[in-house]
């Protein structure tokens, strides 16, 4: 991994590769990040984690050589700020359907004068943290150019799943409802020379988000990678 800081390559022009975590275990995440992944996100919104298991979780992180990044419960400046004291190096944060969520968001990354965030944080770095923004609505599909603009918001991550619900269609990256949706986001994430991610659970999906210009390109989820590995290995025993 690089040895500058995840936010400065986030603003750079290279392609980062993740692994997503709802297992909380040191052992579970210390072997994801010891993928080669430039950072492993431990999902505190759906996952098994919480602000308790940080300390442990994002030192075995760090210290297979990857960058501990939270996707947060929600966009409020408690969960924020308690991801980030306690090892997190930034968020991805859900929940975020308007600008000036987008603007809170930030905030609340930051100490006092570009934010508000209290100091004193057990595990806080000394680098600054970076806020990735979800794109997970309708609502905040059209606010997207507007969030873009906010200073301090870093990346946009889509949620495909709950923008589908949203849409009203199939989470699949060819339905022909979300698929224009997604180049909408592509668009204005390259206008804004910010980069974008699109949540994928496999190899195959990531790469096809990878060649449509996403730089935030998530490559396993820890229970189906297990799963799917347990399976073929039983598949080969039963010859």
């Amino acid at each position: 991994m690089s040895n500058e800081t995840l936010r400065a390559r986030l603003r750079g022009t290279e392609t980062l590769y993740s692994g997503w975590t709802v297992i909380a275990d040191v052992i579970a995440v210390g072997a994801m990040a010891a993928a080669g992944l430039d950072y492993v996100v431990i999902d505190l919104q759906h996952g098994g984690a919480t602000e308790h298991d940080l300390p442990a979780l994002t030192a075995a992180v760090a210290r297979a050589g990857a960058t501990p990044v939270a996707r947060v419960r929600h966009a409020h400046p408690a969960d924020i700020g308690r991801a980030l004291d306690l090892g997190c190096a930034g968020v991805i944060v859900p929940n975020v359907h308007s600008a000036q969520q987008a603007s809170a968001a930030v905030g609340a990354c930051h100490y006092p004068p570009a934010g508000y965030r209290s100091g004193g944080g057990a595990l806080a770095g000394p680098d600054e943290p970076f806020c990735v923004i979800m794109v997970e609505s309708a609502v905040a599909l059209a606010e997207l150019e507007a969030t873009l603009a906010v200073p301090g918001v870093d990346g946009i991550y889509v949620g495909p799943r709950d923008l589908s619900y949203s849409l009203g269609c199939e989470p699949s990256p060819d339905d022909p409802v979300l698929r224009p949706a997604l180049e909408r986001v592509w668009a204005a994430c390259r206008a804004a020379g910010k980069p974008v991610g699109v949540h994928s659970i496999d190899g195959a999906t990531a790469k096809l988000y990878r060649e449509n210009g996403c730089r935030l390109v998530n490559v396993a989820f820890d229970v189906q990678a297990i799963a799917r590995a347990a399976s073929s290995e039983l598949a080969v025993a039963l010859r």
